[in-house]
C-alpha cells in the first residue's frame, strides 16, 4: 500500500523562519530520508511552496472556476509530501512518527485506481 504523509507548517512559517532554522529543518528531513532508506521504504518527497490554486467545480455545464489559495483555509501551510510504501495504516503512522512534525502531518492512503 502507499501512503502520503502530508507535511503542514505553522501558516507564515516560510516568511518568518531564519536561515539558521531552516538549515536545521533540512537536517531533520535529511535524516528522515537516511530512516527510510535504511528501513528499506520505497518512497519519494518534495517540499512545496505555499502559493497555491484550486479549481473548483462552478455552475453546471461550466468549467471549474479557479481560486488562488488552497482548498480550505487552513492555519497551517501544507509544505511538502513524502510517499511511503508499507503494509498498512498502522505501518505508516509508525514511519510517520520518524518524520519531521512542524505543524502536524497528515497520513492519507494512496488510491490505487485499476488500470
Amino acid at each position: 500500500m502507499r501512503f502520503a504523509l502530508l507535511l503542514f507548517d505553522p501558516e507564515g512559517y516560510g516568511e518568518s523562519v531564519t536561515e539558521a532554522e531552516m538549515k536545521a529543518a533540512l537536517a531533520e528531513h535529511e535524516a528522515f530520508a537516511r530512516y527510510l532508506r535504511e528501513r528499506g521504504v520505497p518512497f519519494t518527497g518534495e517540499a512545496l511552496r505555499p502559493a497555491a490554486r484550486t479549481l473548483r467545480p462552478g455552475p453546471p455545464g461550466d468549467l471549474p472556476v479557479a481560486a488562488d489559495g488552497p482548498f480550505v483555509p487552513p492555519r497551517q501551510d501544507l509544505a511538502g509530501f513524502y510517499l511511503v510504501e508499507c503494509a498498512g495504516l498502522d505501518e505508516a503512522e509508525e514511519i510517520a512518527r520518524h518524520c519531521p512534525i512542524g505543524a502536524g502531518v497528515e497520513i492519507r492512503q494512496i488510491w490505487d485506481a485499476p488500470t
